[in-house]
């Protein structure tokens, strides 16, 4: 819950939704978390980032890391860009975010 967990440059509360500033490296080896980048959560996917496919498969990986339907996770910000903002609504898994 948002009350039990600390804020950090890179994720931030708004009543029940988390917002992660995410570094997105596609067309990487494998998919992964890597750790911070620059005050943001660095994640590489395999996608490439051609017509929203990078976009895509991030929603669906995030979807799993936090175990919620992809429907519940949007870009906010930054949908060209490496760097974006993404709110994920009524996160079920928090373990990623006390790993970091």
């Amino acid at each position: 819950m948002p009350g039990n967990t600390k804020q950090a440059s890179w994720y931030y509360w708004r009543d029940k939704s988390l917002f992660l500033h995410i570094y997105l490296q596609p067309r990487a080896s494998s998919d992964q978390i890597i750790g911070l980048h620059d005050d943001c959560l660095k994640i590489r996917l395999t996608a490439p980032p051609l017509e929203g496919r990078a976009n895509k498969y991030l929603l669906k990986f995030l979807a799993r890391c936090f175990k919620v339907p992809e429907q519940r996770i949007i870009i906010t910000q930054g949908e060209h860009s490496r760097k974006k903002w993404v709110c994920i609504e009524s996160p079920v898994d928090l373990s990623m975010l006390e790993q970091r």
